[in-house]
């Protein structure tokens, strides 16, 4: 049995108590208390999130997010909660993304056109690189 411990009382001493809404129910023998073990959660790599959040920040959408890491668009929500993470403040522009393998990311930086009058971010994303651009205001 895996290393368990009452949540009363902390003991490691439980036994097998039958069964409640088809979980093992367990009794812990210091506390009488009777408990069933709770399903525990998937966990997601702090890499993940740390990328969610650096691209809700640079305006990417959550569901763009979802698309791009493949996590749930509603867990990044909650992260974006957790680590009261404030909104990019400036709506007025929107940022086009790519994912270039590192061939291909050379290959953009080469051509003349591919930043002007542009601002960028890279970011590592896995094996490929995430660029992220920004179209300069035009003044009048």
């Amino acid at each position: 049995m895996k290393e368990m411990f009452c949540p009363k009382c902390k003991s490691d001493e439980i036994v097998k108590s039958g069964t409640a809404k088809g979980k093992q129910r367990y009794k812990c023998k210091q506390c009488s208390y009777f408990f069933s073990v709770m399903k525990e959660g998937k966990s997601i790599d702090p890499y993940y999130v740390i990328k969610a959040l650096q691209l809700y920040i640079e305006g990417v959408t959550l569901r763009e997010i979802e698309r791009i890491l493949g996590v749930s668009h509603v867990s990044v929500m909650n992260w974006i909660r957790k680590y009261n993470i404030k909104a990019p403040e400036n709506f007025d522009y929107r940022p086009t993304y790519k994912v270039l393998t590192h061939n291909e990311l050379v290959s953009f930086f080469s051509e003349k056109e591919a930043l002007k009058s542009a601002g960028c971010v890279v970011t590592e994303l896995g094996d490929k690189f995430m660029v992220i651009k920004w179209e300069r205001f035009k003044r009048k």
